[in-house]
């Protein structure tokens, strides 16, 4: 590791080692600066943890560390703000450092549908609902949501996470049977 003194980026100079008073006290907008860069945290106990800062919590000032272990996995630490003694910057990290960590926690890039393809899918939907006897309409602007009995509305991509009511008996009904149809094309295996 290098020592603060030997780093050549302006910035860096400014938030390369803060101690515990320094770190609670500072405001988010300071923490952000940290945000995908790699840091060693110090806590109580002299316990020293090392990764790369995916977040810092704005109210208490906890750090959740992510290390990316071999063969794709990740270790994800949180060290409580209420613990850190100091935080040394490491590395900015590289390009692609940023797009790794917010990969993580994002959920898997969502299909798209054409509006032809929607359009099929709100039809094939409205045609199993009513067939099972389930009274659904069209609205919107452009008919584009379906309601179900009136209480209960699917969104495109008209798929059983679609569905909204706060009716949670009749939204579990719908979901299963939503689940159900056979020519639907949102099943997992």
């Amino acid at each position: 590791m290098r020592s603060a003194g030997t780093r050549e980026q302006g910035d860096w100079e400014s938030i390369c080692t803060v101690n515990m008073n320094e770190w609670i006290t500072k405001k988010p907008l300071e923490w952000e600066k940290y945000l995908n860069k790699e840091v060693k945290v110090t806590a109580d106990e002299k316990n020293a943890y090392q990764g790369w800062v995916f977040t810092v919590d704005p109210v208490s000032g906890s750090i959740v560390l992510v290390n990316f272990v071999d063969t794709g996995k990740v270790s994800v630490v949180t060290i409580m703000g209420h613990a850190i003694q100091t935080v040394e910057l490491i590395s900015e990290g590289e390009n692609n450092t940023t797009e790794k960590l917010s990969a993580l926690f994002m959920p898997v890039a969502a299909k798209v549908y054409s509006n032809e393809e929607l359009g099929q899918r709100k039809s094939s939907l409205k045609s199993w609902l009513e067939k099972n006897r389930i009274p659904v309409t069209e609205q919107g602007d452009q008919h584009t949501v379906l309601c179900v009995a009136g209480v209960l509305t699917v969104s495109p991509p008209y798929n059983p996470e679609d569905c909204n009511s706060s009716n949670e008996i009749i939204l579990s009904r719908v979901q299963s049977l939503i689940n159900c149809n056979p020519d639907a094309d949102h099943k997992t295996d």
